[in-house]
Protein backbone atom coordinates (compact mmCIF):
# COMPACT_ATOMS: atom_id res chain seq x y z
CA UNK A 1 0.00 0.00 0.00
CA UNK A 2 2.94 2.45 0.56
CA UNK A 3 4.51 1.76 -2.56
CA UNK A 4 1.42 2.20 -4.48
CA UNK A 5 0.67 5.73 -2.43
CA UNK A 6 4.10 6.59 -2.99
CA UNK A 7 3.36 5.84 -6.77
CA UNK A 8 0.74 8.17 -6.69
CA UNK A 9 2.22 10.93 -5.13
CA UNK A 10 4.59 10.94 -8.13
CA UNK A 11 2.11 11.17 -10.53
CA UNK A 12 0.46 14.15 -8.91
CA UNK A 13 4.15 15.31 -8.94
CA UNK A 14 4.57 15.88 -12.09
CA UNK A 15 1.38 17.43 -12.68
CA UNK A 16 1.97 20.96 -14.32
CA UNK A 17 -0.88 22.02 -11.03
CA UNK A 18 2.62 20.98 -8.88
CA UNK A 19 4.80 22.94 -10.50
CA UNK A 20 6.58 26.58 -8.71
CA UNK A 21 6.90 29.61 -10.15
CA UNK A 22 10.52 30.39 -9.81
CA UNK A 23 13.55 31.26 -11.41
CA UNK A 24 15.98 28.70 -10.78
CA UNK A 25 15.90 27.71 -14.47
CA UNK A 26 18.08 24.41 -15.28
CA UNK A 27 20.32 22.20 -13.00
CA UNK A 28 22.18 19.16 -13.55
CA UNK A 29 23.04 16.45 -11.03
CA UNK A 30 24.99 12.93 -10.95
CA UNK A 31 23.48 9.95 -10.30
CA UNK A 32 26.37 7.59 -9.00
CA UNK A 33 25.72 4.16 -9.68
CA UNK A 34 24.66 2.34 -7.12
CA UNK A 35 21.72 2.21 -4.30
CA UNK A 36 21.99 5.08 -1.94
CA UNK A 37 23.03 7.36 -4.33
CA UNK A 38 20.14 6.95 -6.40
CA UNK A 39 17.83 7.97 -3.30
CA UNK A 40 20.24 10.88 -2.58
CA UNK A 41 19.45 12.18 -6.06
CA UNK A 42 16.04 11.99 -6.31
CA UNK A 43 15.58 13.18 -3.15
CA UNK A 44 17.51 16.22 -4.14
CA UNK A 45 15.91 16.18 -7.72
CA UNK A 46 12.21 16.17 -5.92
CA UNK A 47 13.03 19.18 -3.29
CA UNK A 48 15.05 21.30 -5.91
CA UNK A 49 11.76 20.74 -8.68
CA UNK A 50 8.85 21.11 -6.05
CA UNK A 51 10.22 23.16 -3.51
CA UNK A 52 12.13 25.06 -5.32
CA UNK A 53 10.82 25.51 -9.03
CA UNK A 54 14.33 23.80 -10.55
CA UNK A 55 13.86 22.22 -14.14
CA UNK A 56 16.19 19.09 -12.82
CA UNK A 57 18.36 17.12 -15.15
CA UNK A 58 19.92 13.56 -13.84
CA UNK A 59 23.30 12.38 -15.25
CA UNK A 60 24.46 8.87 -14.85
CA UNK A 61 27.57 8.75 -13.69
CA UNK A 62 30.34 7.55 -11.49
CA UNK A 63 32.80 9.04 -9.07
CA UNK A 64 35.74 9.76 -11.39
CA UNK A 65 33.92 10.33 -14.29
CA UNK A 66 31.74 13.23 -12.58
CA UNK A 67 34.91 14.63 -11.18
CA UNK A 68 36.34 14.67 -14.54
CA UNK A 69 33.50 16.24 -16.37
CA UNK A 70 33.39 19.08 -14.03
CA UNK A 71 37.06 19.70 -14.53
CA UNK A 72 36.59 19.50 -18.09
CA UNK A 73 33.25 21.23 -18.55
CA UNK A 74 32.31 22.87 -15.41
CA UNK A 75 28.93 20.54 -15.26
CA UNK A 76 27.16 18.41 -14.22
CA UNK A 77 26.27 21.73 -11.25
CA UNK A 78 25.88 19.34 -8.60
CA UNK A 79 28.06 16.46 -7.06
CA UNK A 80 26.35 14.46 -4.84
CA UNK A 81 27.47 11.29 -2.48
CA UNK A 82 31.34 12.13 -3.68
CA UNK A 83 32.92 9.48 -1.98
CA UNK A 84 35.93 11.41 -0.71
CA UNK A 85 38.19 9.07 -0.20
CA UNK A 86 37.91 7.09 -4.40
CA UNK A 87 37.30 11.04 -5.76
CA UNK A 88 41.07 11.24 -4.49
CA UNK A 89 43.72 14.01 -5.37
CA UNK A 90 41.62 14.96 -8.62
CA UNK A 91 38.79 16.49 -6.91
CA UNK A 92 41.00 18.59 -3.92
CA UNK A 93 42.74 20.19 -6.92
CA UNK A 94 39.34 21.30 -7.89
CA UNK A 95 38.74 22.76 -4.61
CA UNK A 96 42.32 24.47 -5.03
CA UNK A 97 41.62 25.39 -8.01
CA UNK A 98 38.21 27.37 -7.04
CA UNK A 99 36.32 25.71 -9.49
CA UNK A 100 34.03 23.50 -6.71
CA UNK A 101 33.11 23.34 -3.27
CA UNK A 102 32.08 21.15 -0.49
CA UNK A 103 28.97 22.15 1.33
CA UNK A 104 28.46 19.27 3.65
CA UNK A 105 28.15 15.37 4.19
CA UNK A 106 25.39 14.18 2.58
CA UNK A 107 26.10 10.66 4.98
CA UNK A 108 26.75 10.96 9.17
CA UNK A 109 29.18 10.13 10.04
CA UNK A 110 29.51 8.91 6.16
CA UNK A 111 30.52 5.55 4.78
CA UNK A 112 30.85 2.86 7.36
CA UNK A 113 32.65 -0.13 7.72
CA UNK A 114 33.20 -2.45 10.61
CA UNK A 115 33.08 -6.08 12.43
CA UNK A 116 29.61 -6.70 13.42
CA UNK A 117 27.74 -9.54 15.27
CA UNK A 118 23.89 -9.50 15.73
CA UNK A 119 22.80 -7.27 18.62
CA UNK A 120 20.86 -10.58 20.44
CA UNK A 121 24.65 -12.20 20.52
CA UNK A 122 25.50 -8.37 21.98
CA UNK A 123 22.68 -8.53 24.58
CA UNK A 124 23.65 -12.19 25.50
CA UNK A 125 26.68 -11.46 25.61
CA UNK A 126 28.25 -8.06 26.31
CA UNK A 127 31.84 -8.99 26.41
CA UNK A 128 31.47 -9.59 22.64
CA UNK A 129 31.45 -5.87 21.93
CA UNK A 130 34.98 -5.68 22.11
CA UNK A 131 37.34 -7.68 19.91
CA UNK A 132 38.64 -9.27 22.95
CA UNK A 133 35.67 -10.76 24.31
CA UNK A 134 35.29 -12.10 20.86
CA UNK A 135 38.56 -13.65 21.40
CA UNK A 136 38.06 -15.06 24.49
CA UNK A 137 34.89 -16.67 23.14
CA UNK A 138 35.03 -17.53 19.93
CA UNK A 139 32.46 -19.96 20.25
CA UNK A 140 29.65 -17.72 21.01
CA UNK A 141 30.59 -16.16 17.43
CA UNK A 142 30.21 -19.55 16.27
CA UNK A 143 33.85 -19.44 15.78
CA UNK A 144 34.03 -18.07 12.29
CA UNK A 145 34.67 -14.71 10.54
CA UNK A 146 33.45 -13.78 7.75
CA UNK A 147 36.09 -12.31 5.73
CA UNK A 148 35.96 -9.93 2.55
CA UNK A 149 36.05 -11.49 -1.20
CA UNK A 150 39.76 -11.58 -2.66
CA UNK A 151 39.78 -8.14 -5.02
CA UNK A 152 37.72 -5.74 -2.47
CA UNK A 153 40.08 -2.94 -0.78
CA UNK A 154 38.45 -4.21 2.71
CA UNK A 155 40.10 -7.65 2.12
CA UNK A 156 43.27 -5.97 2.30
CA UNK A 157 42.58 -4.51 5.36
CA UNK A 158 40.70 -7.27 7.15
CA UNK A 159 44.11 -9.56 6.27
CA UNK A 160 46.41 -6.94 7.67
CA UNK A 161 43.83 -6.55 10.93
CA UNK A 162 44.09 -10.57 10.99
CA UNK A 163 47.50 -10.81 11.30
CA UNK A 164 47.91 -7.82 13.67
CA UNK A 165 45.41 -8.71 16.23
CA UNK A 166 46.76 -12.73 15.96
CA UNK A 167 43.14 -13.52 15.28
CA UNK A 168 43.20 -17.13 14.38
CA UNK A 169 45.42 -17.76 17.33
CA UNK A 170 42.10 -17.61 19.44
CA UNK A 171 40.38 -20.24 17.63
CA UNK A 172 38.44 -18.22 15.28
CA UNK A 173 38.55 -19.70 11.43
CA UNK A 174 38.52 -17.07 8.96
CA UNK A 175 35.99 -17.88 5.59
CA UNK A 176 36.46 -15.92 2.58
CA UNK A 177 33.67 -14.91 0.63
CA UNK A 178 33.87 -15.73 -3.28
CA UNK A 179 31.63 -12.88 -3.68
CA UNK A 180 29.60 -9.70 -2.20
CA UNK A 181 26.29 -11.58 -1.90
CA UNK A 182 27.70 -15.08 0.01
CA UNK A 183 28.65 -12.28 2.58
CA UNK A 184 25.34 -11.04 2.82
CA UNK A 185 23.71 -14.18 2.67
CA UNK A 186 25.52 -15.80 5.57
CA UNK A 187 24.68 -12.44 7.54
CA UNK A 188 21.10 -13.04 6.56
CA UNK A 189 20.90 -16.67 7.38
CA UNK A 190 22.27 -16.37 10.58
CA UNK A 191 20.27 -13.72 11.85
CA UNK A 192 17.00 -15.47 10.46
CA UNK A 193 17.75 -18.26 12.41
CA UNK A 194 19.19 -16.48 15.23
CA UNK A 195 22.35 -18.11 14.95
CA UNK A 196 25.66 -16.81 15.40
CA UNK A 197 27.40 -14.58 12.86
CA UNK A 198 30.74 -12.85 13.22
CA UNK A 199 32.25 -10.83 10.14
CA UNK A 200 32.58 -7.32 8.07
CA UNK A 201 30.16 -5.32 6.49
CA UNK A 202 29.88 -1.77 5.74
CA UNK A 203 26.97 0.87 5.11
CA UNK A 204 24.57 2.13 4.12
CA UNK A 205 23.46 -0.93 3.22
CA UNK A 206 20.44 -3.65 2.97
CA UNK A 207 21.56 -5.53 5.27
CA UNK A 208 22.67 -2.73 7.79
CA UNK A 209 19.32 -1.33 7.20
CA UNK A 210 17.46 -4.86 7.56
CA UNK A 211 19.25 -6.38 9.98
CA UNK A 212 19.87 -5.80 14.34
CA UNK A 213 23.81 -5.50 14.06
CA UNK A 214 25.82 -4.20 16.70
CA UNK A 215 29.38 -3.03 15.76
CA UNK A 216 32.69 -5.09 17.69
CA UNK A 217 35.31 -2.17 19.07
CA UNK A 218 38.37 -3.09 17.48
CA UNK A 219 40.33 -0.57 19.08
CA UNK A 220 40.76 3.29 18.42
CA UNK A 221 40.89 4.92 15.47
CA UNK A 222 44.54 4.92 14.54
CA UNK A 223 44.38 6.96 10.75
CA UNK A 224 47.98 6.40 9.73
CA UNK A 225 47.64 2.63 10.95
CA UNK A 226 44.28 2.05 9.28
CA UNK A 227 46.37 3.78 6.34
CA UNK A 228 49.19 1.74 6.20
CA UNK A 229 46.79 -1.40 6.75
CA UNK A 230 45.30 -0.89 3.15
CA UNK A 231 48.96 -2.01 1.92
CA UNK A 232 48.73 -5.64 0.89
CA UNK A 233 50.60 -7.68 3.33
CA UNK A 234 51.96 -4.93 5.10
CA UNK A 235 55.08 -5.87 6.44
CA UNK A 236 54.37 -4.24 9.69
CA UNK A 237 50.43 -4.59 10.55
CA UNK A 238 48.67 -2.56 13.31
CA UNK A 239 45.60 -2.87 15.40
CA UNK A 240 43.06 0.37 14.42
CA UNK A 241 39.52 0.34 13.92
CA UNK A 242 37.88 1.82 10.15
CA UNK A 243 37.24 5.23 10.52
CA UNK A 244 34.10 6.74 9.06
CA UNK A 245 34.56 7.95 4.99
CA UNK A 246 33.48 11.04 4.37
CA UNK A 247 30.84 11.15 1.74
CA UNK A 248 29.91 14.88 0.66
CA UNK A 249 27.25 17.12 -1.58
CA UNK A 250 29.50 19.16 -3.63
CA UNK A 251 28.16 21.93 -6.20
CA UNK A 252 30.33 24.33 -8.79
CA UNK A 253 31.35 27.90 -7.18
CA UNK A 254 29.05 29.42 -10.30
CA UNK A 255 26.43 27.45 -9.29
CA UNK A 256 26.71 28.32 -5.47
CA UNK A 257 27.03 32.04 -6.60
CA UNK A 258 23.59 31.67 -8.68
CA UNK A 259 21.69 29.53 -6.84
CA UNK A 260 22.68 30.38 -3.10
CA UNK A 261 18.87 29.07 -1.70
CA UNK A 262 19.32 25.79 -3.44
CA UNK A 263 23.28 25.34 -2.62
CA UNK A 264 21.83 26.24 1.16
CA UNK A 265 19.70 23.64 1.64
CA UNK A 266 21.59 21.22 -0.39
CA UNK A 267 24.63 21.88 2.55
CA UNK A 268 21.80 21.00 4.91
CA UNK A 269 20.50 17.74 3.02
CA UNK A 270 22.24 15.23 5.37
CA UNK A 271 21.00 11.68 5.85
CA UNK A 272 22.10 9.53 8.93
CA UNK A 273 23.73 6.81 7.94
CA UNK A 274 21.91 4.02 9.38
CA UNK A 275 18.81 6.10 8.12
CA UNK A 276 19.96 5.46 4.67
CA UNK A 277 20.20 2.13 5.18
CA UNK A 278 16.78 1.76 6.59
CA UNK A 279 15.57 3.47 3.32
CA UNK A 280 17.79 0.96 1.35
CA UNK A 281 15.98 -2.20 3.71
CA UNK A 282 12.56 -0.63 2.95
CA UNK A 283 12.99 -0.31 -1.11
CA UNK A 284 14.54 -4.25 -1.57
CA UNK A 285 11.51 -5.31 0.66
CA UNK A 286 9.15 -3.47 -1.60
CA UNK A 287 10.96 -4.05 -4.69
CA UNK A 288 10.47 -0.40 -4.95
CA UNK A 289 11.87 2.17 -7.22
CA UNK A 290 14.54 5.23 -5.89
CA UNK A 291 11.94 7.67 -6.44
CA UNK A 292 9.77 5.77 -4.48
CA UNK A 293 11.86 5.06 -1.78
CA UNK A 294 11.87 8.79 -1.88
CA UNK A 295 8.65 9.53 -1.11
CA UNK A 296 8.62 7.14 1.42
CA UNK A 297 11.20 9.07 3.22
CA UNK A 298 9.94 11.79 2.40
CA UNK A 299 6.21 11.10 3.60
CA UNK A 300 7.60 9.50 6.72
CA UNK A 301 10.25 12.22 7.92
CA UNK A 302 8.78 15.77 7.59
CA UNK A 303 10.87 16.59 11.07
CA UNK A 304 14.38 15.54 8.94
CA UNK A 305 13.86 17.55 5.70
CA UNK A 306 11.72 20.44 6.83
CA UNK A 307 14.47 21.53 8.42
CA UNK A 308 17.15 21.39 5.09
CA UNK A 309 14.49 23.91 3.46
CA UNK A 310 13.58 27.91 3.48
CA UNK A 311 9.81 29.07 4.32
CA UNK A 312 8.71 28.86 0.93
CA UNK A 313 9.86 25.72 -0.37
CA UNK A 314 8.93 23.98 3.05
CA UNK A 315 5.51 25.07 2.68
CA UNK A 316 5.34 23.98 -1.35
CA UNK A 317 6.53 20.33 -0.38
CA UNK A 318 4.42 20.28 2.66
CA UNK A 319 1.40 21.27 0.74
CA UNK A 320 2.19 18.33 -1.67
CA UNK A 321 3.00 15.68 0.50
CA UNK A 322 0.13 16.25 2.99
CA UNK A 323 -2.44 15.93 0.09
Amino acid sequence: MKKFTSAALLCAAALPGFAHASDCGEVSITEMNWASAAVVTNTAKFIMEQGYGCKVSVVPSDTVPAVTSVAENGEPDIVTELWLNSAGEAYTRLEDQGKVERLGKVLDPGGVEGWWIPTYLAEEHPELKTIEGVMAHPEWVGGTFNNCPDGWGCRVVNDNLIRALDLESSGLKVFNHGSGETLATSMASAVQDHKPWFGYYWGPTVPLGKYDMTRVKIGDIKPKVHKANQTPDNPNPGVSDFPAAPVLTSVTTTFKKQHPEVADMLSKMTFKTETMSGILAWKSENNASAEEATVHFLSNNPDVWSGWLNDSARKNLSSLLNK
